[in-house]
């Protein structure tokens, strides 16, 4: 899911964005660019207005984990192997991991029931 927000806080090990939701939602600091952060204070700053993805909901711990480094590839594209698959097992763990469920639907229930 990917929504729009607004910092709040930045930390030494990230960013806090309001997404809309009664808690603040964590971009880590490895989540906020492609490349390597050694300050979050150089990517972002409060106030900001973000474009984030939603990575994991934890109802338990009431967390929202969020990514700031957008793809524009659909997460349901098979990535390129660099080498051949030549065993047996190594094609059924690829067939595996390429038939999996997508976790928007997941995701986007828990995220629906942590807003009401």
């Amino acid at each position: 899911m990917i929504l729009e927000g607004v910092v709040t806080n930045v930390t030494n090990f990230g960013a806090f964005v309001d997404i809309g939701v009664h808690q603040d939602a964590l971009v880590h600091i490895s989540q906020l660019a492609d490349k390597f952060v050694k300050d979050p204070r150089d990517v972002v700053k409060a106030g900001d207005v973000v474009k984030v993805k939603v990575v994991e909901v934890d109802l338990k711990r009431n967390r929202i984990a969020l990514t700031m480094p957008l793809n524009d590839k659909p997460e349901s594209a098979p990535r390129p192997m660099k080498e051949a698959i030549t065993t047996k097992r190594q094609r059924q763990k690829v067939t595996q991991t390429n038939n999996a469920a997508p976790e928007n639907n997941a995701m986007a229930a828990a995220f629906a029931r942590l807003k009401s």
